[in-house]
């Protein structure tokens, strides 16, 4: 190669990009809890379509046989998984998704229309202020603090919360409070006709939501482990 080809050769450009992963711990019996997996599709089918997915095995002991079957069971739930952590790489066969170390609980993922994030004000923890519409098929992620929307959030679109989320418009799509482990956050919206509402984990579909809070005002929070939804007039 002359000294022409290499002064036009380019260095690889490598990029680095963050996602909010949904990490899924199953327990024995593994069918029982592809069970709550298929109850869970069956209230939301496209909840977890498209959604990175990490498998958390620490709390089982599985065989690689097992594990293989695993991911194929879920993958015939059009589940995908990104990544595999919480077990010995020695398990994993060359045909299964990576071993994954280093995850953190916390990470941000935001769309457009930009958010524009708020100071944070006597120690209080950050919030992000949303003055457009969430669109469907958006999804807003912003775990460090509270989330609001002076619009509506649309019927497939998602807002993700480490703290409460507050909706001055109409809910339709599915609103999850709470995701670090807050038990004390809570969903207000001015009127209710969302997919799903979960806080810390614990959650209601659509079908789980009164009929009499319908197109009502209402606020969502945590009762030990019952999700609690109730009109606010």
């Amino acid at each position: 190669m002359d000294a022409t080809q290499q002064a036009v050769r380019q260095q690889v450009r490598m990029r680095g990009r963050s996602y909010v992963a949904f990490v899924f711990s199953p327990v024995v019996p593994i069918v029982s809890w592809l069970t709550e997996i298929d109850e869970t599709l069956a209230k939301s089918p496209g909840f977890f379509t498209g959604k990175p997915i990490v498998l958390d095995l620490s709390a089982v002991d599985l065989s690689q046989a097992a594990i293989a079957h695993l991911v194929g069971s879920l993958g015939e739930r059009n589940i995908r998984i990104l990544g595999i952590e919480g077990v010995e790489e020695s398990k994993l066969a060359a045909n299964m998704p990576p071993l994954l170390t280093g995850g953190r609980a916390c990470a941000i993922t935001t769309v457009e229309p930009q958010p524009k994030p708020v100071k944070p004000k006597d120690n209080k923890l950050p919030s992000l202020l949303l003055e457009s519409p969430v669109r469907s098929g958006q999804s807003i992620v912003f775990a460090e603090g509270d989330v609001t929307v002076l619009g509506s959030v649309g019927s497939g679109a998602e807002v993700v919360a480490g703290g409460s989320i507050h909706v001055y418009g109409t809910l339709r799509g599915r609103a999850m409070a709470g995701i670090n482990g807050n038990s004390s956050a809570r969903i207000f919206c001015q009127r209710i006709e969302a997919e799903l509402l979960a806080i810390d984990g614990y959650y209601q579909t659509a079908e789980q939501i009164s009929d009499s809070l319908r197109n009502r005002p209402a606020q969502a929070w945590l009762e030990g482990e019952m999700l609690r939804i109730t009109a606010l007039n």
